[in-house]
């Protein structure tokens, strides 16, 4: 991994295309090749938690696809009817 000592480029992160990411550690910035994660098999726990936040999406998404839920549906103030559900969602689905 190198560090970053550019102004232009301090403080950035995530992915540029599948090729570089940015990360920060403690305050520095420092950029490394995109991991190959082609041979990792996930555990047995990975995938339930996998398909667990796939089916918190899905009832996300029929909440806001019909417009008398995402009308009656309780959301902070500031906050997204989509990613409250989802957060429901998942602390009532243990």
């Amino acid at each position: 991994m190198a560090k970053i000592e550019n102004d232009l480029l301090d403080g950035a992160s995530g992915a540029v295309g599948k090729q570089l990411v940015f990360r920060q550690r403690g305050g520095k910035t420092f950029v490394s090749k995109f991991p190959d994660m082609s041979n990792v098999e996930p555990s047995e726990k990975q995938l339930k938690e996998k398909d667990r936040f796939g089916a918190a999406v899905r009832f996300a998404q029929s909440i806001i696809n019909d417009p008398e839920k995402k009308a009656a549906y309780k959301v902070e103030k500031g906050k997204s009817v989509y990613h409250t559900a989802i957060r429901d969602y998942m602390a009532n689905n243990k």
